[in-house]
């Protein structure tokens, strides 16, 4: 009898099978819907970049963002959308040293893979990232797997309910190199994360389908 019901859950379709059991169904989106799409401000709340392997933290101020977002449906979640533009960031800290953030190799590529239809939550990477540190005596760069590869990442969020894109502190691959100076607060190889909530205008709905 058990093994007849296990087969019984394979066999049936996710969407039904989450309906049976009672839980809250989060797919992997073949294709998706975006509304209105097109050209997109992005305005930042508070930027946080963390070295996790020191606990060292830089707390910036709101910046503005530019980008494009793909329009219509059945698009394909690869490359819906891209990052454009980045107006540099300038950071100070309770020492009276500032820093600037610079965006580098943009454009930076929007991927999504799947959708929350009740929550209206989407979930995706943001990729190609790479950033310039620069400050009084402390210079770096930020990528995924060397310092000239452009290939960094972050994990996404995005709610249709409020426009915001959010960055999470896991599942991405950001990486400090190039350090010179910093005084051993950011070392060369240290994992690095992003947190900032960006706010899209127009806001947008991707869905899926």
């Amino acid at each position: 009898m058990r093994k007849r019901y296990a087969r019984l859950l394979v066999a049936l379709p996710a969407a039904v099978l989450a309906a049976i059991l009672g839980t809250t169904t989060v797919l992997a989106a073949v294709t998706w819907t975006v509304r209105p799409g097109g050209p997109v401000s992005m305005k930042s709340g508070l930027l946080v970049l963390t070295d996790t392997a020191t606990g060292a933290a830089l707390t910036c101020p709101s910046t503005v963002l530019s980008g494009m977002l793909k329009s219509g449906s059945g698009l394909s979640g690869t490359g819906i959308g891209s990052i454009t533009a980045v107006r540099r960031l300038f950071c100070p800290t309770p020492q009276g040293i500032s820093f600037t953030l610079r965006a580098r190799d943009l454009p930076w590529h929007l991927n999504v893979s799947s959708y929350h239809a009740t929550a209206g939550v989407v979930a995706g990477r943001l990729g190609h990232l790479q950033i310039g540190v620069t400050g009084t005596a402390c210079t770096a760069v930020i990528d995924g797997t060397s310092g000239t590869a452009s290939d960094g990442t972050v994990t996404v969020r995005y709610t249709n309910s409020t426009g915001r894109l959010q960055t999470r502190t896991t599942g991405g691959n950001l990486h400090f190199y190039h350090v010179r100076g910093c005084a051993g607060l950011i070392n060369t190889g240290d994992p690095a994360t992003i947190r900032v909530t960006l706010t899209m205008s127009p806001r947008q709905a991707i869905t899926s389908p």
